[in-house]
């Protein structure tokens, strides 16, 4: 991670109890968030696009519970964050399902 470039996190979506974020440094998507807020404790998911050291993921967690989990202003007892290393290879919708599923309807019937 480069630490000369500022991290941005572009919010997805949110609910009452949820968020999810992209984690943006520079013009490179770093990473995915989804952060899950709970009477206790807020539960992080982190999918890392690219490779970073245990130090620079540290730096990230830190920076994410700065940025995000205390600025939500909900009371916590801890932050527990599950680190995964991945890429994205799809995005799906019931509109992408819905037309497949038209597709192979069509490829059934005969002519």
């Amino acid at each position: 991670m480069d630490t000369d470039r500022r991290i941005v996190f572009e919010r997805q979506y949110r609910t009452a109890q949820s968020e999810g974020y992209h984690v943006i440094a520079g013009e490179t998507r770093l990473a995915h968030l989804d952060l899950h807020f709970t009477r206790t404790s807020v539960y992080a998911t982190l999918v890392l696009e690219t490779t970073l050291a245990e130090e620079q993921v540290l730096d990230l967690i830190e920076k994410i519970d700065e940025s995000l989990v205390l600025s939500a202003e909900v009371q916590r007892d801890d932050l527990l964050v599950t680190v995964f290393q991945g890429t994205q290879s799809g995005f799906y919708s019931d509109e992408f399902l819905e037309e497949r599923h038209q597709r192979r309807a069509g490829a059934e019937s005969p002519n």
